[in-house]
């Protein structure tokens, strides 16, 4: 076999040099939101919104509770899009819905109290590391999703 000749090969180390030239892959991680001080007083807020929301519903005071569920919804959307939301987060978004998913099913919308029910559900069956808490919270959202088929197929 001929060797090629040197101007066939000039292109290719011409573009081997420009790759070797290029931008680097390596991009440094970016900053857990998590760790963020707003992170930890959102979830703060987000608690007490899920304890006036209850303490209101609980009172049968539904508007007021309602008004605190909305409240609390832009909390929620925050803490819920880190990467990896802590336990205190998750459990409280968990509550919002599950007290939403409860006003929901008092006021005979069975559908959408499903649909919050169904959230958590998704939420504790692929929480890890699972816990008794997690656990917990799955069967009280599983057993949310059971009356909520019940009402459905009298419907």
């Amino acid at each position: 076999m001929r060797a090629a000749p040197a101007k066939a090969l000039a292109p290719i180390a011409v573009l081997t040099l420009l790759a070797a030239c290029g931008p680097t892959l390596y991009m440094p991680p970016k900053p857990d939101p998590t760790k963020a001080p707003e992170y930890a007083e959102a979830v703060d807020r987000l608690a007490a919104l899920d304890r006036q929301a209850e303490a209101a519903f609980k009172a049968g005071r539904t508007q007021e509770a309602a008004s605190d569920i909305t409240q609390g919804q832009p909390y929620q959307s925050f803490l819920l899009s880190a990467p990896r939301p802590t336990l205190p987060a998750m459990e409280a978004a968990s509550d919002l819905d599950d007290i939403y998913a409860r006003m929901m099913l008092a006021g005979h919308r069975d559908g959408w109290a499903r649909m919050f029910y169904q959230k958590n559900a998704a939420r504790w069956r692929t929480w890890k590391p699972e816990s008794p808490e997690s656990a917990a919270r799955l069967r009280q959202a599983e057993a949310g999703l059971a009356e909520c088929d019940r009402r459905l197929k009298q419907q």
